[in-house]
């Protein structure tokens, strides 16, 4: 499911995935069930979930027992992005706050719904979650947008106002929000070119872009993901198209064996892609065999460090070469 981080492939993926596919009936009968217990100890009732949702939230922490509640019908009057993301989690700790900020500066119109994946790994099976952060977009009820890995805070921004702008004329919250007058903060100028630069193709000019964010901000991870896509893309146009049947026809060809490596991940045949370059490193040596290894390490960093498919080919190529 996970495709490369900051592609617009992945969210699509995805989001189809999840489309029609996610039943959340079964958590909203267990929250029930959990309600009907006896509470514990005394102190406040759990939220019955009638009524409408809270007001002046913009993040909330979410259970399997509030899941109902907090997620499903909150979403049926305001749109509810799930951010199942866990303690361990790097990527997570850049972008939650990316979208918490973003969620109280818009008057109500949608708040974060935070999923701890480890005490809660139930709600992740529920959303097919392979990897984190993932992010899914709810409303009525639904989920109707969602993407995986550590977006740009512009890509984020942008990727939420299209589900506002979708969802406005169905969800009081987000009305309301709209008649308040909340203002949206200005874009970062920085990113914004990039994003504009690689959304028209110059390659050249987004990388410059985004190095120019990473020489003032070295620790900056959302300028690093996205200059490693930059990177993989540009490559990946230039490949041949032939590559693969050259690679297969020709397995000394170590042109032909990165060009077909690359089209593999650019169509998400990532386990394939990956497979190819440690046979490569398995019957090559010297120069050649580092210059097969650095692609690959490459590739890896397209991903969430805890990838299945990224851990296990780390393991692989750790055994190819020693």
């Amino acid at each position: 499911m996970t495709q490369p981080r900051g592609s617009a492939a992945k969210s699509a993926a995805l989001s189809a995935a999840l489309s029609g596919a996610v039943d959340l009936s079964a958590l909203k009968a267990r929250a029930e069930a959990a309600r009907k217990q006896p509470a514990p100890s005394a102190g406040p009732p759990a939220p019955s979930g009638d009524g409408p949702p809270p007001s002046g939230e913009a993040v909330i922490d979410v259970t399997e027992a509030t899941f109902q509640a907090e997620v499903v019908e909150r979403s049926l009057h305001q749109l509810v992005v799930v951010d199942l993301w866990a303690e361990w989690c790097g990527p997570c700790k850049q972008l939650s706050p990316v979208l918490e900020r973003l969620a109280a500066e818009s008057g109500g119109a949608w708040v974060v719904a935070k999923v701890d994946v480890d005490a809660n790994p139930r709600i992740a099976q529920l959303f097919g979650a392979q990897s984190i952060p993932t992010i899914v977009a709810i409303a009525g009820g639904q989920p109707v947008d969602a993407f995986s890995g550590a977006l740009p805070e512009p890509e984020i921004r942008k990727w939420i106002n299209s589900l506002l702008d979708a969802l406005r004329d169905k969800l009081p919250g987000i009305r309301d929000a709209a008649a308040g007058g909340a203002v949206e903060e200005p874009e970062d100028p920085r990113f914004t070119e990039a994003e504009e630069a690689f959304e028209r193709g110059d390659f050249a000019a987004a990388q410059a872009a985004y190095e120019r964010i990473l020489d003032v901000e070295p620790a900056n991870e959302l300028a690093k993901n996205a200059l490693a896509q930059v990177k993989f893309t540009a490559r990946a146009e230039k490949a041949d198209p032939d590559a693969r049947a050259k690679a297969d026809a020709d397995p000394s060809d170590l042109t032909a064996q990165l060009d077909a490596a690359d089209l593999e991940i650019a169509e998400n045949q990532v386990e394939a892609g990956f497979k190819r370059l440690i046979d490569v490193v398995r019957r090559t040596a010297g120069e050649d065999r580092n210059k097969v290894r650095e692609h690959l390490v490459a590739l890896f960093d397209l991903f969430d460090p805890v990838d299945e498919r990224v851990m296990k080919a780390r393991r692989d190529l750790a055994s190819a070469l020693f």
